[in-house]
C-alpha cells in the first residue's frame, strides 16, 4: 500500500499566520490568523492543534512547504526557521513557495495582482492567471514602485492584499520548489534591511 501523503504548508511572511495540512490532496486542517508581530508565539501552538485534530504526528509528515517571502523580514525568518527545524530533525523533505503565490491562490479572479505593501510607495508584487483551476505566474515576484508597476500590467488584474490561501491549488499548480539541502534554505527578502542600509552609511 502506498504511503499516505501528508503535506504541511507554512507561511508567516505577512501579518497573518497560515498553516495548512493537506492529506492525500485534500485540506484536513488549517489556521489563518492575524497575529501581527506575534508569529513566533502563536505558530507552534496552532500547528500542534492542527496535527492533534487530524491525528497526525509531526514525524508522519511527508513534506513541508514553506512560504519564503517576500514579506516581513522577521516574519519570513520565523516560517523558514520552523520549516528547517521540522525537516532536519524528522528527515522530512522541504520545499519552498512564493508568499505572493500563496496570496494569489486564495482569489477566484481570473487575473490576480498579488500585493504586499513595502512602504514609501513600493510593494512586493507579482501577477498570476487562473486556468482550469491552476495558478500560472505571469509576472515574477518583484519589489517595485507601485505606480510604475501598474503602468506595465493589464488593467484587468484584480489587486489582492489578503485572504486565506488555497494550499491544494498551490500544490496542484506545481508552484513549489524542492530544497536539495535544508541548511541552505534562505528567505526571499527582495530588499536589504534597515540595519543593512544604515550599516552601509556608516
Amino acid at each position: 500500500m502506498p504511503r499516505s501523503s501528508k503535506i504541511l504548508v507554512i507561511d508567516t511572511a505577512t501579518e497573518y499566520v497560515y498553516l495548512s495540512l493537506v492529506i492525500d490532496g485534500a485540506e484536513a486542517g488549517f489556521a489563518y490568523q492575524n497575529d501581527i508581530n506575534n508569529h513566533a508565539v502563536t505558530v507552534m501552538p496552532l500547528l500542534d492543534g492542527i496535527l492533534q485534530a487530524s491525528g497526525v504526528k509531526l514525524r508522519e509528515l511527508t513534506e513541508v512547504v514553506v512560504g519564503i517571502g517576500p514579506g516581513s523580514y522577521t516574519g519570513v525568518r520565523i516560517g523558514v526557521s520552523i520549516a528547517k527545524m521540522i525537516g532536519y530533525l524528522n528527515g522530512i523533505p522541504v520545499s519552498t513557495v512564493s508568499t505572493l503565490a500563496l496570496l494569489a491562490s486564495g482569489s477566484s479572479e481570473p487575473k490576480i495582482w498579488s500585493f504586499i505593501d513595502a512602504r514609501r510607495g513600493n510593494a512586493f508584487m507579482a501577477c498570476f492567471e487562473q486556468r482550469d483551476g491552476s495558478l500560472i505566474p505571469t509576472i515574477p515576484d518583484s519589489l517595485e514602485n507601485i505606480e510604475a508597476f501598474q503602468t506595465r500590467i493589464d488593467p484587468g488584474y484584480a489587486k489582492t492584499v489578503s485572504g486565506k490561501p488555497d494550499a491544494v491549488k498551490i500544490l496542484n499548480s506545481g508552484l513549489t520548489t524542492p530544497v536539495a539541502n535544508v541548511h541552505e534554505l534562505v528567505p526571499n527578502y527582495l530588499q536589504v534591511t534597515e540595519a543593512e542600509r544604515n550599516k552601509g552609511k556608516a
